[in-house]
């Protein structure tokens, strides 16, 4: 007995450097970047087979072999979407304030809409303003309506939102509903998929998991936009889903969600209706269908201007070459001259954006930070608290939100530009998620971002240096150990 159990563990004690080299050489041939990849050899190193078995689930970004096919299969139409677009908006890039010029140049090349002129955009932050509007919206729909969220929470005005969606598929309006399987599961597993269905609104399951396709593709990869787009006409987009906060996560003791969305009317509508079409097509394998859809823009007239906002729709995910979205927010904060405003619910950055800030900190822009206090995740609130001391000490200024949970996320540069969208500041969205940005180059409604972030400033307490450098050392072990899973979160 004795000698089994001493052979036994002998044998462990060989294999195990061997599968900790074995796993380092994964890690090297598939080029993780050198935070993510030293997270993985530790948990590989202290937890041998449970981090295995949490590396081939969701330790590397492959898209699975069906959806790759499905994405390259429409990767020839979506380039002459894009090509359209340049073609009906000429030179529009020269409208642009010079210093942002080369911003809209690297968002459509990292695989984002060509700007487009001739905008109108209304921000709101009333999440019953909001859904009371794509009501109405959806109420005067002529021809089609198109719904695309990460959640779908049944209860209050969300389902008078279903209620409409009903009403034009009633008068015979095209209705499609596009949500993510995981993050809408309560959707699911309700009634509203029948009734919806019965209605004749077709909807469709996103990123859908197959358990026995794991080992092809990854189980966390999210479908996290929010689209409503309304007669390629009129859009709405930003932080909320189809949620109503009064009876959405009132058990996560963090009070209720804080968001915003903008409504866009114009040819910036069309690009959102484009990014809908194209995941639908990925989704449903409807290729043709994007295909027609292109055939179908080629014969519409240039739109009229519907007002004056230039515009640029980015869509960013796991399927693009280069994490887009990134470069994006790299880019912003590196153009800064005076001034860098973000807000954020979930802040764990990788390290580029993370040197980004403190560097445009410690060169004088001031920037600030816009966090909620409390997050419905422990260790996402343990690894941001991780990253606060070092920020502080370059001068960026840390504010915590104290009126629920702030879900907004918008980056406003030297009042002139504005990221505005669906991605929050950490791993997931930066690498993992399907995201909606809008990039809006024009100063008047960067000065309306502006004056939200200030209301939000006004329910914030600033965080103080030297009260934070004071916190118990069990805190500050607690934060720092979490930041080495910061990569993987």
């Amino acid at each position: 007995m004795v000698w089994a159990l001493a052979t036994e563990s002998t044998l462990l004690y060989l294999i195990h450097p061997l599968i900790v080299s074995l796993f380092a050489l994964r890690i090297i041939w598939v080029r993780r970047p050198p935070g993510v990849a030293l997270a993985w050899i530790l948990i590989v190193t202290i937890m041998p087979i449970v981090g295995i078995s949490a590396y081939l689930l969701i330790g590397e970004r492959p898209t699975g072999r069906t959806r790759k096919e499905r994405i390259e299969a429409i990767a020839p139409a979506y380039a002459e979407m894009t090509a359209l677009f340049d073609a009906r908006f000429p030179q529009t890039t020269r409208l642009i304030t010079p210093h942002f010029q080369a911003m809209a140049v690297l968002a459509e090349h990292h695989g984002g809409m060509p700007p487009v002129a001739g905008n109108q955009l209304a921000l709101h932050a009333d999440a019953q303003t909001i859904l009371h509007g794509m009501i109405a919206d959806i109420d005067a729909a002529r021809s089609r309506c198109d719904i695309e969220f990460y959640i779908w929470n049944p209860g209050g005005t969300a389902d008078l939102v279903g209620e409409a969606l009903i009403r034009a598929a009633a008068r015979g309006i095209a209705c499609r509903v596009l949500l993510d399987e995981l993050g809408s599961a309560t959707f699911w597993k309700s009634a509203w998929p029948d009734r919806l269905g019965q209605a004749g609104v077709k909807l469709i399951k996103a990123c859908a998991i197959h358990p026995l396709r794991l080992q092809f593709g990854r189980a966390d990869l999210r479908l996290h936009r929010k689209i409503v787009a309304v007669d390629q006409h009129i859009a709405w987009t930003g932080s909320l889903n189809l949620v109503d906060p009064a009876f959405f996560k009132q058990d996560a003791g963090v009070g209720e969600w804080v968001d915003a969305m903008v409504r866009v009317v114009g040819p910036a509508a069309s690009a959102l209706t484009t990014i809908f079409e194209g995941d639908w097509a990925v989704e449903s394998g409807n290729i043709q269908g994007f295909t027609e859809f292109l055939n179908q823009m080629r014969k519409l007239p240039v739109p009229a201007a519907a007002g004056e906002y230039l515009i640029q729709a980015v869509p960013s995910g796991p399927s693009y070459k280069v994490t887009n979205i990134s470069h994006l927010l790299l880019s912003a904060v590196l153009d800064a001259r005076k001034e860098v405003v973000l807000t954020t619910p979930y802040f764990v950055p990788d390290d580029a954006l993370f040197q980004a800030l403190q560097t445009a900190a410690c060169r004088g822009v001031d920037v600030t930070l816009i966090v909620p206090e409390r997050v419905d995740s422990k260790l996402v609130r343990y690894a941001s608290r991780s990253y606060m001391a070092d920020l502080l000490a370059a001068g960026v200024k840390i504010q915590q939100f104290t009126g629920g949970l702030l879900h907004t996320k918008s980056l406003v540069v030297d009042s002139e530009f504005t990221l505005f969208g669906s991605v929050n500041l950490d791993m997931r969205s930066l690498r993992l998620n399907y995201e909606i940005t809008l990039m809006i180059y024009d100063a008047g409604f960067s000065g309306q971002v502006r004056a939200l972030q200030q209301q939000y400033l006004a329910r914030s307490t600033p965080i103080n240096p030297d009260t934070w450098a004071d916190r118990p050392l069990l805190e500050r072990l607690k934060e720092n150990a979490t930041q080495l899973m910061a990569p993987l979160l």
